[in-house]
């Protein structure tokens, strides 16, 4: 991502947001309430508080392959995406989070019922570590060196519902079914780019899930990175149809 700051703190402070670190673990990063009846009982890990039982090896290794400090696994925490993260953004991330006050207290760890268990036995439904292994070194499509930018930032983002393939589909079973990405090739670039900040669809349209990641994660994405996503995409549809 752009450093626009040119200040580590402010520039992870940012990243946060665009990756969907306080979206899951809450603005003051405590942690929140994410339980499933039937399926699973679950928190976001106060990282206010437990960041300090890692050393930055250790947290890199939970964020990028999805293993706790004593070599556990993490659910639902999307590891898989975040597993070619820049050694400067990991950086600035890991330097924001750190200066983050201690708020709250530590939360239980996940207590998985009989739907989850049931789907872990049909391979539905993976550990954090499992999703991270099984997709380490897969990436977008390529469009070439011009769109390295986009590639990124597409693989840390777009990726989480659109699969890295970027082609959609239904990512868990009952989930609504996500949309081929490429389909931004409907939008001119104004309209993308006010979509991303406002979560405004083409003719003021709301749009189910994506209207509200729009505005709460990508809202704070550079008009450059925007831009650097938009044209990448265009380059996929275009050579990858």
């Amino acid at each position: 991502f752009l450093n626009i700051s040119g200040n580590q703190e402010a520039h992870g402070r940012r990243i946060a947001g665009v990756l969907g670190c306080t979206g899951c673990h809450g603005a003051t990063l405590e942690g929140k309430d994410w339980s499933a009846p039937g399926f699973s009982i679950i928190w976001t890990s106060n990282l206010s508080v437990e960041l300090p039982k890692y050393d930055d090896a250790a947290f890199r290794r939970a964020l990028q392959k999805g293993y706790r400090h004593d070599g556990s696994e993490l659910w639902d925490m999307p590891s898989f995406l975040f597993a070619e993260l820049s050694d400067d953004d990991l950086a600035a991330l890991t330097t924001y989070l750190r200066k983050v006050p201690p708020t709250g207290k530590s939360h239980p760890r996940p207590i998985l019922l009989e739907q989850a268990q049931k789907e872990i036995k049909q391979g539905i439904y993976k550990s954090s570590a499992a999703e991270a292994k099984e997709r380490a070194g897969a990436f977008p499509p390529d469009a070439g060196p011009q769109h390295k930018l986009g590639r990124y930032i597409a693989r840390a983002t777009c990726a989480e519902c659109h699969g890295l393939d970027l082609r959609g589909g239904v990512p868990y079973p009952g989930a609504q079914p996500r949309p081929d990405i490429r389909m931004v090739t409907a939008y001119d670039k104004a309209d993308f780019i006010t979509f991303m900040k406002t979560g405004k669809a083409a003719g003021g349209r709301e749009l189910q899930l994506m209207s509200g990641v729009a505005r709460g994660r990508y809202s704070q994405f550079t008009k450059a990175e925007v831009g650097a996503l938009y044209e990448y995409l265009r380059a996929v549809a275009a050579s990858n149809p």
